[in-house]
Formats: C-alpha cells, structure tokens, sequence
C-alpha cells in the first residue's frame, strides 16, 4: 500500500513584495510539522514539491525538522494556481481602495467563482486546464509511492482538487474543491493512501501539531 502525505506550505508573505516567500511564522509553522513528523517516526523515500519559492522553503525546513535525507523532486504539476490572474480579470467590487481582508475574500470567492464556471476571460490557466494538471501530477505521484512513502509540498488548491478527485460523486468535484480550499490551514497535512482498491484519503487538514502554540494556525 503506498502512501502520499500532502503538505501545505507554511504562511507566505502576504502584501509584501515577494508573496511566494514564506513569512517568519511560515517558517515556524513548517519546524513545528518536521519536529511533530519526526517525534511519530514518519519517514518517507520522496520528497516532491512543486516549483513555487514557498513549496521549497517549506519543505526544506520540514524536512530538517524531520531529519529527512535526500534533494527535492519539483514537479511544477503541484504549483498553485495564478490566483493574482484570477483576479486581475475580475474587477473588484471595493473599487481601487486597498482592500480589507474581508472585502479580499469577497472577491477572491467571487472571482474563483468566475474562473470554475468559465466565464470568458483571459486567464493565464483555466479551471480545466488546472484539474488537468493536478490530475497530471496526482497520477505521477501514486506512481512514485509504490516505491515507498511520498511527502508532497503543495498548496491549498491542488491538495484540495487532488482530494475532490479522491471524493466527489455525480460530478460535484467543482462544489468540493470551493468548500476543501476555503478552510485550508497553512502547513496542515492530508494523507492519501493507494492500493488494491485505489486511492483514498485517511485524513485531511490536519493541524493539530500547530493547535498547542497560539496565533500558529493560520489561512492565508
């Protein structure tokens, strides 16, 4: 049986001028999930993460934390989609105003909305093209986990579209990826398992080696 743990990245920067990279509580975050790994002796034979700055900054100080050997694999079919495209298309609600964050993920939602239900614009990758792609790197990764224990540095919208595929039916996979991806936890752990009767999900968003140190859980 081959297993896949799913990993967010740490909080990035966000507002700054280098979202990708991780904040210090990012980096926190990601120390906390190496040393909680390493103290449930979880090992794995792959480290995969996508081509993203916070994918590589968070699974290089997890897997210090955890004691893990061997180079990053990057698969760019793990990178997050370009929500900044996403939303450029979208013309705000708030207007030119610095948003508040509440008034951001108004139009985040709204703007995904868009993209899910292809809206025509001009966006960098569609939904479609996004599923495929994640699909894409899923299928490669179920094949690497036959030669043992795969760790995958991602973000909150691949993991969330690689468990929908793991979940939805009668086509609702589109509904579950909104609701999956909204309460993603940053640096939060999904494991998957695949064998003789396919690939399934043991847990998802998993954060309780943050719940202990306060202001550690974190969305965004």
């Amino acid at each position: 049986m081959g297993q896949i743990l799913l990993v967010r990245h740490g909080q990035a920067s966000f507002g700054s001028d280098d979202y990708d990279a991780l904040s210090p509580l990012g980096f926190e975050q990601s120390r906390l999930l190496g040393a909680a790994l390493a103290a449930r002796g979880i090992e794995v034979r792959t480290i995969l993460g996508g081509a993203m700055r916070r994918h590589r900054e968070t699974a290089e100080t997890c897997a210090t934390a955890a004691g893990w050997a061997g180079d990053l694999v990057v698969d760019p079919g793990w990178d997050e989609f370009d929500f900044l495209s996403v939303l450029a298309v979208h013309p705000p609600a708030h207007g030119v105003a610095e948003p508040t964050k509440a008034e951001f993920q108004r139009w985040f939602e709204e703007a995904t909305a868009a993209w899910i239900a292809g809206v025509e614009r001009e966006y960098a990758e569609t939904f479609v093209e996004f599923n495929a792609r994640v699909r894409g790197a899923l299928a490669r990764t179920v094949a690497l986990a036959e030669d043992g224990p795969v760790a995958v540095f991602t973000s909150g919208g691949p993991i969330a579209w690689a468990v929908a595929e793991v979940l939805a039916t009668g086509g609702n996979a589109a509904d579950l990826w909104t609701r999956l991806n909204r309460m993603s936890v940053n640096a939060a752990t999904s494991r998957l398992v695949t064998g003789s009767r396919g690939l399934n999900l043991l847990t998802y968003n998993d954060q309780s080696h943050l719940d202990a140190v306060p202001g550690a859980v974190t969305y965004r």
